[in-house]
């Protein structure tokens, strides 16, 4: 491996280390914030936050042994294990959210405010196109797939960032108690598309093959 391709997997992996601690914040803020107001939508995003967390520490766990120069069947066992770590991630934080959802409806159970957890959306409409542009701007010179794959998903949380900050609005703002349990499944279509992708990519790596799609 080149110098230059060793510097450029290190920084590709120091934005996946800055992506773990910002998502450990997120975490911890939107569902201590979602559990004090019973908002299912906060409490979902916090749920996908945790896989997007896992996701970019297997991902730094990942590109630490290309950076050491582990050999190429050690790479694709690597990436095999990650992506199937984040497949089955995924495939429960739906089940999951659709449960949260489905016993708010029941419920009918109006969430309240929190300025913490809209303080904490805000933030993330800034933050995460920022990670999702280094990650894709490190996979691209690095022809990294995982790292490229990595950053869609960072741009799929800006989505859902979106969704849950006009259902807790709507919430707050309008009354409308349903709004917060239908931000919340607006985002099961997302993580279910990425559960299915990751565990197909995972199960597409060959370990005892060739692979150049690194």
């Amino acid at each position: 491996m080149s110098e230059e391709r060793a510097k450029l997997i290190r920084r590709g992996r120091n934005v996946e280390i800055a992506s773990l601690i910002y998502n450990i914040t997120e975490v911890t803020i939107s569902l201590t914030a979602g559990f004090m107001t019973g908002s299912s939508a906060l409490i979902s995003w916090g749920v996908d936050s945790i896989v997007e967390a896992n996701s970019a520490a297997f991902m730094i766990w990942q590109l630490n042994g290309e950076a050491k120069g582990i050999n190429e069947r050690d790479k694709r066992k690597r990436k095999k294990i990650a992506l199937g770590v984040l497949s089955g991630a995924f495939t429960i934080a739906v089940l999951f959210i659709c449960y949260e959802a489905i016993s708010k409806f029941i419920s009918q159970e109006t969430a309240s405010m929190s300025w913490w957890g809209i303080g904490i959306l805000l933030v993330s409409l800034v933050v995460n196109p920022m990670l999702a542009w280094g990650k894709y701007r490190y996979g691209k010179k690095t022809d990294s797939a995982t790292l490229k794959y990595d950053a869609i998903d960072t741009m799929i949380c800006e989505y859902q960032t979106i969704v849950v900050l006009i259902g807790v609005g709507l919430v707050q703002w309008q009354g409308w108690w349903w709004a917060d349990p239908v931000a919340a499944l607006l985002i099961v279509p997302y993580v279910a598309w990425e559960a299915y992708e990751s565990g197909r990519d995972a199960w597409q790596v060959q370990i005892d093959e060739e692979d150049n799609d690194e």
